[in-house]
């Protein structure tokens, strides 16, 4: 006998005879205008608001986002956005998360140093985690997608020394 609420085990090698690949929400182009139109008219009937509609910066807000948590991130953001909202209009400044170091959203320009810097500590970690290893399967070049004598001129520009 099952329990409501819990998972057949052999229901998933059923369904996985055709497997299905849904695309990341990221990828899915005007979907996430469709979505947040969707989701802000329905949180805001709830709450009884009367919202303007998302506006043409709204939406290119919501594309540059990196959508880690797919649909229910987007839900819970629009959610958000409609309770803070103010003068009739969305908060989404207030409901999107800050962008995370290595997300492709816009990011600052960095200076040469500050690109030194994050180098130096790249083949830092790539040297702490091979071991100190450089070459061959397994070392820091490898990990890092460089030839290893393109990783050994610039550990020695940076004044990097293998322990």
């Amino acid at each position: 006998m099952i329990r409501e609420g819990t998972f057949r085990q052999d229901l998933y090698y059923r369904l996985n005879v055709f497997p299905l690949r849904v695309p990341p929400l990221r990828e899915r182009g005007d979907d996430v205008r469709l979505l947040a139109q969707a989701f802000a008219g329905r949180f805001s009937a709830r709450l009884g608001r009367t919202l303007a509609p998302l506006s043409s910066e709204d939406f290119a807000k919501l594309r540059r986002y990196e959508w880690p948590g797919n649909v229910r991130e987007l839900q819970n953001v629009i959610e958000r956005a409609v309770i803070t909202a103010r003068d009739g209009r969305l908060n989404l400044d207030r409901s999107l998360p800050e962008p995370q170091a290595g997300s492709s959203g816009p990011t600052r320009i960095l200076t040469a140093a500050e690109l030194e810097v994050l180098e130096r500590r790249s083949i830092e970690a790539a040297l702490d985690e091979t071991g100190g290893k450089v070459s061959g399967p397994g070392g820091a070049a490898e990990r890092l997608g460089v030839p290893s004598s393109t990783l050994s001129s610039r550990m020695k520009a940076l004044g990097i020394r293998r322990e």
